[in-house]
């Protein structure tokens, strides 16, 4: 009877491995996915099978969006919000721009301020400050939220917010801020801030859905100010965290009809989340002074296509003269590889700036395997020495730029729930241009000999690192 019960469970063991290698040939993104997936799971049932079905889903199931969905509230309220805000429409003036509007499934909007805040001090100070100015209500949305010293302050201004009869909705990812603790989050809502965690593995439908994050970083005043970019809420964003260091970042501050999309972001989350619809100001002002146009570009692995590693390639094949990109996670899936190398054959000036010091090993390990064919063809690699860099920018030529949240890897390719504002201005691009200069005057270059002539143990073990890329 034993030796039955075990043969029947080795059997259906491996018919569960071949029904999973079927599904992950039709379902996976790249082939070299389905191929390592379709190997493991004949071969390795018992290791492969719980992989799989945790770390190897394609798509996030359940989540819906305003400009996807055909008929429902969220559906309802987008309509006549895209119809309140057509007098601050543009048109696109060229097809690079409109590929970008494609696919964020959002407008070029004009009459946008758009203001770089630097590091952690400026950024705090700005976000604190529109905070207090709230009359309505708020949209509070992190990654990483810590009980320390700043996220006590953050704390603080939202109590105070809420006192005062502002309505207060504060969205934080379960995983990234997986050591919140509940005295925390309790005295808010005892306070009247409505609290929730963004857990993608909400229900027992959506139980698989472990690997996927909520890395967006949105903050909305009134749906009139709007922040977004490379911040999460702790001590260490303000370089008070000796492992790290200095922490170099970069945020931005907008006013104007590009917060909306911020918001419609926000807003399409927190319905994930609680199942809410929640009644918000849906009419666009434009900037009195500044006149930036700006797409506000949501992305993750609801979408039907890889709309964040289809951005980043379509901002390098752009590129005529200059493209310069930091990024704290620099694994880049073969597109992306590929589009790098091609503008840089083509003469376009292609500058990487990535960390001197790692935070995740084996994203830093994975990068020494391509980096070499990176170099042969002309694509010039900074680290960055006197901290830890997390900004996650791009500069197009003189013309454009983009400030938000997305790595260049493949979680934030197709894992993780990103949004990014690009911005078609040349004044902004030039700021932006500034910034990056220092930036690169603290960085050392990478050369090609000291990637070639690392040992071969290294080698092997950067290759192995790589192997993991679609799940760091």
């Amino acid at each position: 009877m034993t030796s039955w019960l075990l043969g029947t469970s080795i059997m259906l063991i491996h018919l569960l491995g071949i029904v999973s290698a079927v599904m992950a040939l039709m379902s996976s993104r790249t082939s070299q996915g389905a191929v390592a997936w379709i190997i493991s799971l004949l071969t390795f049932p018992y290791v492969a099978l719980p992989a799989y079905w945790f770390f190897g889903r394609p798509r996030f199931y359940g989540y819906v969006t305003a400009r996807g969905a055909r008929d429902n509230v969220l559906r309802r309220v987008l309509v006549r919000y895209r119809h309140n805000i057509k007098p601050h429409l543009s048109l696109p003036t060229s097809t690079d721009i409109q590929a970008v509007e494609q696919l964020a499934m959002m407008p070029l909007t004009k009459g946008n301020s758009a203001d770089l805040l630097i590091d952690g001090e400026a950024t705090f100070a700005s976000l604190f400050e529109g905070i207090d100015q709230a009359k309505d209500y708020l949209l509070l949305q992190f990654f990483i939220v810590r009980n320390d010293a700043l996220g006590k302050r953050l704390q603080h201004h939202l109590i105070k917010a809420a006192q005062r009869g502002v309505r207060v909705y504060f969205l934080y990812d379960e995983v990234g801020s997986r050591k919140l603790n509940d005295g925390f989050l309790n005295e808010m809502v005892k306070e009247g801030v409505e609290v929730k965690a963004f857990r993608s593995s909400r229900g027992f439908k959506h139980r698989f859905q472990l690997n996927f994050r909520n890395h967006r970083k949105i903050a909305v005043v009134d749906g009139k100010q709007g922040w977004v970019g490379g911040f999460n809420v702790g001590v260490e964003y303000l370089g008070q965290n000796p492992r790290h260091g200095p922490w170099r970042d970069t945020h931005l501050a907008l006013s104007g009809p590009c917060v909306l999309g911020l918001q419609e972001a926000f807003w399409e989350d927190w319905h994930w989340a609680t199942g809410e619809v929640i009644t918000l100001n849906w009419h666009a002002e434009s900037h009195p002074q500044d006149d930036h146009h700006v797409v506000i570009v949501p992305s993750g692995p609801a979408d039907k296509q890889d709309t964040a590693s289809l951005l980043i390639q379509q901002l390098i094949h752009s590129a005529n003269e200059r493209l310069w990109v930091t990024s704290p996670y620099f694994v880049p899936d073969q597109g992306v590889q590929d589009a790098l190398r091609l503008a840089a054959m083509r003469g376009v000036d292609v500058r990487v700036m990535i960390p001197e010091r790692p935070d995740h090993l084996l994203v830093f390990l994975s990068a020494f395997s391509f980096l070499p064919d990176m170099l042969r063809a002309g694509v010039k690699i900074y680290r960055y020495l006197p901290g830890f860099l997390h900004q996650k920018v791009m500069l197009i030529d003189s013309s454009a730029a983009t400030v938000g949240t997305i790595n260049l890897d493949n979680r934030s390719f197709r894992l993780n729930f990103e949004i990014t504002a690009f911005i078609p201005s040349t004044v902004f691009a030039s700021k932006v241009h500034a910034m990056l200069e220092q930036d690169f005057a603290q960085c050392r270059r990478v050369t090609i000999d000291e990637i070639s002539q690392r040992p071969m143990w290294k080698k092997v073990i950067s290759r192995a690192a790589y192997l993991t890329a679609p799940i760091q």
